[in-house]
C-alpha cells in the first residue's frame, strides 16, 4: 500500500478515529440515501442474478473481517442453489473478543450500511430471513439497528417485494447470550435456536445445516458493510485499496498502553509500527514497547523486532500469528507478562462452554499455575508444565477456543522465559506491582 493510498483514503465504515465513546450522530435513512445508500441493493436486484452477485463478491476477493479471513464469495457459493429448505443469513455482531470494538461504529452510527450489505447477501444466497445477532451489552447498537430496520420497512426496502422486485426479505434482531463462545458460528446458531451455546461438530457446515438445520451464511458486521460499498462503488474501487491478496480496508481497534486508543479505519497493508506510533500516538507516558496482540487476545503476540509486519491477512502469519479481529492490545515495559497471562487465562477458563475436556480442564490448570506464580507461590517446573499443557490443548477441542486460550502463552513463554522463571526464583512478582489476581 502506498503512502498516497493511506493519506487520500476517506473512512467509510466509521468516522475515521473513534474511541469506545463514539462521536457523531447515527445516520437516518435520509442521510444514508443521500450518500447513495441502497443503490447497491438496487443494482443487484435489477441487473444481476443471485449467481452474478456472488461472482462479484468473488471478483472483489472480499475476505471475512471476523478473524479467519475466509473469502466471503466462496462461503456464499457453498449455499445450495435450490429452495428445498428456507435459507438464512446470520450477522455475527457478537464482538466479544477482548480488545475488539470495531463493529460498534457501524452498528451505532451506520446501521443502514449493514442492513444493505445483509440484504445483498440474502438475495445472492436465496435467503428471505436475516438474523442480526448483536452482543447483549451493546444496548445503543440494539436500539439504532432496530430503528434503522423500521425505517427500511417503511420505505419498502425490506418486507414483501423489496424495491418493487419479487424479492422478499425480513430482518430480525436477536440479543446475544452474553457468552464469548457464542461468537463461534455454530455456537451462535445454537444460541439463536434457544439452546445452550455449544459449538457443533463439523461437518456438516452451516452452509448445509445451519439455523434450524437449513442452509445458512454467517458473516460479521464489517464484511457485510464492505459488500454494500462494493456494490455501490464497484470492484475496481475496492481492489485499488489494500494489498494484492488482501484488498480493501478494515477497522483496527487499538487499546492498551498507547497515547490515543480508538478505532482507526485504513486500507489493509499498514504496518504495526505505523499503527502504534503514527496513528495511536506511540507508547503512553514515555515508556518502552514490550509486546502486542495483533488480532485480539486469542492470537499469539508480536514483539519489538516484528513491528514492521504488514497488517493484512498474510503478514502476521510469517510470525505464527494472525490478523484475527484486528483488535490490537499494546503492552509496555511496566506490564508483567505473567500477570497478563493469568488474567487472560481466567477469561478463557470462565468463558469455556465446558463441552471439551482439554479446554474445560486445561484452561483451569493453566490459570491455577499462573495465579500461584503471580502470588509468589510458584514451584520448580511450573513453566515447563505450562508449555506441556499448551501442547496438549492445541487441536484437541471441538472449536478453536482451546487453541485461542493458548495464544497468550505459545510465543510469550519462549520470549519471556526469564520473567516467568523469576516469579519462581524470587517467590514474588519481580515487577512489584499491586495487580489484582482474579479468584
Amino acid at each position: 500500500m502506498t503512502t498516497d493510498a493511506k493519506t487520500t483514503y476517506k473512512p467509510i465504515l466509521t468516522d475515521g478515529i473513534t474511541g469506545t465513546i463514539l462521536s457523531g450522530r447515527t445516520e437516518t435513512l435520509a442521510d444514508y440515501r443521500a450518500k447513495g445508500g441502497y443503490e447497491g441493493l438496487r443494482r443487484a436486484l435489477e441487473t444481476m442474478t443471485p449467481e452474478q452477485a456472488i461472482d462479484m463478491v468473488k471478483d472483489a476477493n472480499v475476505r471475512g473481517r471476523g478473524g479467519a479471513g475466509f473469502p466471503a464469495g466462496a462461503k456464499w457459493s457453498f449455499i445450495p442453489k435450490d429452495r428445498k429448505k428456507p435459507h438464512y443469513v446470520c450477522v455475527n455482531a457478537d464482538e466479544s473478543e477482548p480488545g475488539t470494538f470495531s463493529n460498534r461504529p457501524v452498528l451505532e452510527q451506520r446501521p443502514h450500511l449493514l442492513i444493505e450489505g445483509a440484504a445483498i447477501c440474502a438475495y445472492a444466497t436465496l435467503a428471505e430471513t436475516v438474523i442480526i445477532y448483536i452482543r447483549k451489552e451493546y444496548y445503543d447498537a440494539h436500539a439504532q439497528v432496530r430503528r434503522a430496520i423500521d425505517e427500511a420497512y417503511a420505505a419498502g426496502l425490506l418486507g414483501r417485494g423489496v424495491m418493487g422486485s419479487d424479492f422478499n426479505l425480513d430482518v430480525i434482531v436477536q440479543p446475544g447470550a452474553g457468552a464469548y463462545i457464542c461468537g463461534e458460528e455454530t455456537a451462535l446458531i445454537e444460541s439463536l435456536e434457544g439452546k445452550r451455546g455449544y459449538p457443533r461438530l463439523r461437518p456438516p457446515f452451516p452452509a448445509i445445516q445451519g439455523v434450524y438445520m437449513c442452509p445458512t451464511v454467517i458473516n460479521n458486521v464489517e464484511t457485510l458493510s464492505i459488500v454494500a460499498e462494493i456494490f455501490r462503488r464497484g470492484v475496481e474501487w475496492f481492489k485499488s485499496l489494500g494489498t494484492e491478496k488482501s484488498p480493501g480496508m478494515t477497522v483496527y481497534s487499538i487499546s492498551g498502553c498507547v497515547a490515543k486508543p480508538g478505532n482507526y479505519e485504513l486500507p489493509l497493508g499498514v504496518t504495526m509500527r505505523e499503527l502504534i506510533y503514527e496513528y495511536a500516538g506511540g507508547i503512553r507516558d514515555g515508556n518502552k514497547f514490550k509486546a502486542v496482540f495483533p488480532g485480539g487476545s486469542s492470537v499469539p503476540m508480536l514483539f519489538e523486532d516484528e513491528l514492521d509486519v504488514v497488517m493484512d491477512f498474510d503478514g502476521p502469519r510469517k510470525y505464527g500469528t494472525f490478523l484475527g479481529s484486528t483488535g490490537i492490545i499494546v503492552m509496555d515495559e511496566t506490564v508483567c507478562m505473567t500477570w497478563a497471562a493469568a488474567n487472560l487465562m481466567h477469561f478463557y477458563w470462565d468463558e469455556s462452554c465446558g463441552q471439551c475436556t482439554p479446554c474445560r480442564e486445561g484452561t483451569n490448570w493453566m490459570y491455577k499455575i499462573l495465579k500461584r506464580l503471580e502470588a509468589g507461590q510458584g514451584r520448580p517446573g511450573d513453566v515447563e508444565l505450562l508449555e506441556s499443557i499448551v501442547k496438549h490443548i492445541v487441536g484437541r477441542s471441538i472449536c478453536a477456543l482451546g487453541e485461542f486460550a493458548t495464544g497468550s502463552l505459545a510465543r510469550t513463554i519462549p520470549r519471556f522465559r526469564t520473567e516467568f522463571q523469576a516469579h519462581i526464583d524470587q517467590q514474588k512478582c519481580p515487577f512489584k506491582k499491586e495487580y489484582t489476581v482474579l479468584k
